[in-house]
């Protein structure tokens, strides 16, 4: 129910989300002479992936052999579902971006010659930076508020509405743009810095018809201290790993990558980091990474010296690869006025089927949130009015209904948010349904999924944070349903897809899937024509054929 207290403002450009895609993306629209307004779930600067640790990034001066070399081994390792010439414009994006953040006031760290090292960046200076950036830009910040839902009329998108948890009321703004920068789904998985990322933009966006590509390349796991949420595992390369019983593990192999999957499946793994054994290179491990130590200090562990348990915690479309499908390099979609930057956006065409975590999914951010930006910007402003007078009407119709005082709504069943994020996380956190991949696995997950997705009509509770998360459980229940639904078209392995009755590698499903739809999901190849509808959209145990070409 709408009060006067509620706080309603116009602009040219909304931006939904702020981590580093969604502060690009509002600094790049302001940039054109667009008044914007971006609304995040968190605070601006210290909310999501990016903002509590560091992150490498696609660096490279622009010499043509380096770059060539570089493009052209990601494509082969993206299963060839890349395009070179979008990783050449990343890469001469993030070049020029760099250099406004150091003009900004960022300290890169230099070598012995005092040349700036721009291939990594700290994210709590960098995203205090970016908010600094952001701010004298002249963009309205509104910390704290997660957005509901898309603002839509016939003419395309409008804006959106959504909640403020510092003061307890609604938010409306009406924009003739809006980018939609909220990040991946982890699933609340706890990984640091994720759990703002429950799939919300990929939801509302999905309302109004959008496509998603890549959701089946969303097997991706980080390793964590059992005890802690900091997934950031790269000096776990300095461990020695062992059983329960001391027994040492061996993580070489052909398959070196699922060795904690396959391990972790068989009983509990330990490690220590004594590969570092000397003080020198303690102190050079503390000083590159200092937020992975933090919960063993906290602990009174000496990772050096003491074992102590591994897990791994379920990263989703975050260091996956899959997200709103773009139409255009502008990171613009099939609905007018509607973009997306960042990893609520696919990755495809950068990472193809590998991980788009750590530099590629940075320089995305980036790149994607300045591209958005400036084409949403051109977008509003050539409309020659603002969105006040647009007839606009709320596109969301999942884990929104409320309350009601009397009527027809009080035979509706209420919405249990919790246990739907519980039954949930239950199909996609087990390795054995979602790391090692098979067909009747699936399947059955995939229908266990489809029974919980008519729960999300039931009645919400009026407060702010039942409202939030009702949203977030249905967000996570569509993309989970998203990401098995594709899984099980894509009958092969390739990327970090796998299923176990298509160990190889079919040349003739290079191409990218299409899904779409939420009561009903459709699935097709991006190279086709035909929109083909999966059995899984009601229960059903049977999976046709996907066409290859």
């Amino acid at each position: 129910m709408k009060s006067k207290s509620d706080l309603q403002l116009t602009a040219d450009v909304l931006v939904l989300g702020g981590g580093p895609a969604g502060a690009w993306a509002a600094w790049s629209a302001a940039k054109q002479g667009a008044k914007v307004v971006i609304a995040d779930k968190g605070f601006l600067g210290s909310s999501g992936a990016t903002a509590p640790g560091g992150t490498n990034l696609l660096y490279l001066p622009p010499d043509r052999e380096k770059r060539n070399a570089a493009v052209q081994q990601r494509y082969r390792e993206s299963g060839y579902l890349a395009e070179p010439a979008w990783i050449h414009r990343v890469l001469d994006q993030v070049y020029e971006s760099l250099l406004l953040v150091e003009s900004w006031g960022y300290p890169f760290r230099r070598d012995d010659d005092g040349t700036p090292l721009r291939d990594h960046l700290q994210g709590p200076e960098y995203m205090k930076i970016m908010r600094r950036a952001v701010s004298r830009a002249g963009v309205t910040i509104l910390d704290q508020s997660p957005a509901l839902e898309l603002l839509a009329d016939e003419y395309g998108v409008g804006g959106a509405r959504g909640l403020s948890r510092l003061e307890c009321k609604e938010w409306k703004v009406r924009a003739n743009a809006v980018i939609i920068a909220t990040g991946g789904c982890a699933f609340l998985s706890k990984g640091l810095g994720c759990n703002v990322l429950t799939g919300d933009g990929l939801l509302m966006a999905s309302e109004l018809g959008i496509e998603l590509s890549g959701m089946e390349f969303s097997r991706q796991y980080a390793p964590s201290a059992a005890f802690a949420t900091v997934t950031r595992g790269r000096l776990l390369g300095w461990a020695t790993y062992t059983r329960e019983d001391g027994e040492i593990l061996e993580p070489g192999g052909p398959r070196a990558g699922d060795f904690l999957p396959r391990m972790l499946s068989k009983g509990p793994v330990y490690a220590v980091l004594d590969k570092a054994d000397t003080e020198e290179k303690r102190t050079i491990l503390r000083n590159s990474h200092a937020i992975f130590f933090l919960p063993y200090d906290r602990a009174g562990i000496d990772p050096f010296t003491q074992r102590f348990p591994l897990t791994l915690r379920y990263e989703g479309t975050v260091r996956g690869t899959g997200g709103i499908r773009l139409t255009g390099d502008d990171c613009s979609t099939t609905v007018a006025g509607l973009y997306a930057a960042g990893d609520a956006a696919t990755r495809e065409r950068i990472t193809g089927g590998k991980s788009g975590g750590g530099a590629f999914n940075a320089s995305w951010a980036i790149s994607s949130g300045t591209w958005s930006g400036k084409a949403a910007a051109d977008y509003a402003l050539s409309q020659g009015h603002d969105a006040r007078h647009r007839n606009l009407r709320p596109a969301g119709r999942y884990g929104l209904a409320s309350q009601g005082a009397g009527g027809p709504e009080r035979s509706v069943p209420e919405l249990d948010a919790h246990a739907i994020i519980e039954a949930v996380q239950r199909e996609v956190f087990p390795l054995e349904i979602n790391y090692f991949r098979s067909e009747p696995v699936l399947r059955a997950s995939l229908n266990r999924l489809n029974d919980l997705w008519p729960l999300l009509r039931g009645r919400v509770q009026c407060n702010v944070q039942q409202r939030v998360r009702a949203r977030e459980a249905a967000a996570m229940t569509a993309t989970a349903r998203w990401m098995y639904t594709a899984a099980l078209a894509r009958r092969e392995t390739r990327g970090m897809h796998t299923l176990c009755e298509y160990p190889l590698t079919d040349p003739a499903q290079q191409y990218r899937l299409l899904v779409s739809g939420l009561d009903a999901i459709q699935v097709r190849p991006e190279s086709g024509t035909a929109l083909l509808q999966s059995p899984y959209s009601s229960r059903s145990d049977f999976y046709g054929e996907v066409p290859t070409s």
